[in-house]
């Protein structure tokens, strides 16, 4: 449904994408995945049209987006991570101004907002201004505007971002119905847990290239048998500190989150002596100790060196 062809973008010496390409299928959901400064926010924006790519494709059901105006960009939704809504009008007014934008009018504008309303759980706000909305609703009726002239591809740029657990579930069942409706989904995210949750397929981009596209299990499977070592770390510190425990042998990358030191490893039973004794050695006494198999924010970790969450 959805197919990126070597897409490049340049700023000055920057190159911020750097020929990424991948298709995306009716009923599929993929994860965009990568650090502040991937790419990801800037390949997007191409796909949407709102960046001219440097060199590249974008193509509908095989047909090539050329310009902006081009009637197959009406096949898709855009769900910016800045949110794209008028505080002073109504939910109600909100989706009118986007539905005349799509050119829709009458009773056919009228039961799509309704229905977009009933998707977004604000059926009873719908006069409300959007000013006196909680952050979350505010997601859900982001969600909403992109959805009026039914689009078969849906992009989302962290879609979720800031928003309460109710808020969240509730946009998490939207998208499994989309997909479950046949339409094609572009999800990016700085949580690993949604990903895991929704995607069907993983694309990892990192400095503007794709390091991995596959399968959430094939995905794992780049850094099979990794382990890792959850250390509750008493006085953490300054973050950096832990920079030489990567040295050790079979460590694959170490990541500090708040107070909890995620040390990746081929092996538990020969490397985690290494580790505590490393910790001990240098004064840093810890209150709790786990273990765990790989998730995708270790895979993660171990293909870019970072974690997601840092620039």
């Amino acid at each position: 449904m959805l197919e990126v062809k070597g897409l490049h973008k340049r700023y000055g010496d920057l190159v911020a994408v750097e020929e990424v390409s991948f298709v995306v299928r009716a009923g599929e959901t993929i994860g965009l995945l990568g650090p502040n400064g991937a790419g990801k926010t800037t390949t997007v924006s191409m796909i949407a049209g709102l960046l001219r790519p440097d060199r590249g494709q974008v193509l509908i059901d095989g047909a090539e987006v050329r310009r902006e105006s081009d009637p197959l960009k009406r096949k898709m939704g855009l769900v910016p991570q800045e949110m794209a809504l008028h505080d002073e009008l109504s939910a109600r007014g909100n989706l009118a101004l986007f539905g005349a934008l799509y050119g829709m009018r009458g009773p056919g504008l009228q039961r799509a907002m309704d229905a977009a309303l009933d998707l977004a759980g604000l059926a009873d706000r719908a006069k409300d201004k959007v000013a006196t909305f909680s952050g979350g609703m505010k997601r859900r009726l982001n969600l909403a505007t992109a959805l009026l002239h039914d689009p078969q591809i849906l992009l989302l740029d962290e879609p979720t971002v800031g928003v309460d657990p109710q808020s969240r579930n509730a946009i998490f069942g939207n998208l499994e119905e989309f997909r479950r409706q046949g339409k094609a989904l572009v999800y990016t995210t700085h949580y690993m847990e949604e990903a895991e949750r929704l995607c069907d397929r993983i694309i990892i981009i990192d400095h503007g290239k794709v390091i991995a596209n596959d399968s959430l299990e094939a995905v794992r499977r780049l850094v099979p048998a990794v382990n890792v070592i959850e250390i509750e770390i008493e006085k953490a510190g300054a973050d950096g500190w832990y920079a030489d425990l990567g040295l050790l042998p079979d460590v694959e990358s170490v990541d500090l989150q708040g107070a909890i030191l995620r040390v990746a490893v081929r092996d538990l039973t020969d490397t985690s002596p290494r580790v505590l004794e490393w910790l001990r050695q240098h004064g840093y006494r810890y209150g709790h100790l786990a273990s765990q198999r790989a998730d995708l924010e270790t895979v993660f970790l171990t293909l870019t060196g970072r974690s997601v969450r840092n620039a």
